[in-house]
């Protein structure tokens, strides 16, 4: 808990701003656990250095800016952003060769899921960009539906736990696995949706 102890006295002396430039790091690859800078935004919010549904909002646009960022360097660059030094080490030729594999056995839903992916995130992102197999509104769609359910997840989880920091410490360690649920859940009632819908047309 030391470095959400740090990220919460950083953002709480430079607010929003310190916050978003810190999601843009996470997106970037920097090795600064995306869940929990979110989850120090949400506790200055709830310590009232800041405004909760702003927060949500601005770590939503930091989270979309980041990792489109990526995408974009990956379909603009392609392969040669892999012979930069930070990329290099983030994702080295037989590490990308992998990612390939798994868009083409996964697809769409690899780019979903990647943001319930600690370490892969970026990766995936890059790769995405650099298939040229996925549209950029595509890209920031599925992304997007992914980061609201894990970004808000984050955020009042530091917001409600900002004064029960022995709680916090236990639903952060349990965070992952719950958001697993809430996305699975989430996806199955768009696909129980969608088989709904379309058995009408089919009938009318």
């Amino acid at each position: 808990m030391d470095l959400l102890e740090r990220l919460i006295t950083i953002f709480a002396e430079n607010g929003y701003v310190a916050v978003f430039l810190a999601l843009l790091l996470c997106g970037a690859g920097i090795p600064i656990p995306e869940d929990i800078t979110l989850v120090a935004g949400g506790v200055i919010a709830g310590l009232g250095y800041a405004n909760v549904h702003t927060m949500a909002a601005v770590t939503m646009v930091g989270v979309l800016v980041g990792d489109a960022g990526m995408f974009l360097l990956g379909h603009h660059y392609g392969v040669h952003m892999l012979q930069w030094k930070p990329i290099a080490l983030l994702m080295p030729p037989r590490r990308y060769a992998k990612m390939q594999e798994k868009f083409q056995r996964y697809g769409n839903r690899l780019m979903f899921f990647a943001r319930f992916l600690p370490g892969m995130r970026t990766a995936v992102y890059i790769t995405a960009g650099a298939t040229h197999r996925v549209t950029f509104v595509r890209f920031l769609m599925l992304d997007g539906l992914a980061a609201l359910i894990s970004v808000p997840f984050w955020v009042y989880l530091g917001y409600f736990g900002a004064n029960r920091r022995e709680w916090l410490s236990m639903w952060i360690r349990r965070g992952q696995s719950s958001l697993w649920v809430l996305g699975g859940v989430i996806v199955l009632s768009m696909l129980a949706l969608w088989w709904y819908r379309r058995g009408r047309k089919s009938h009318s």
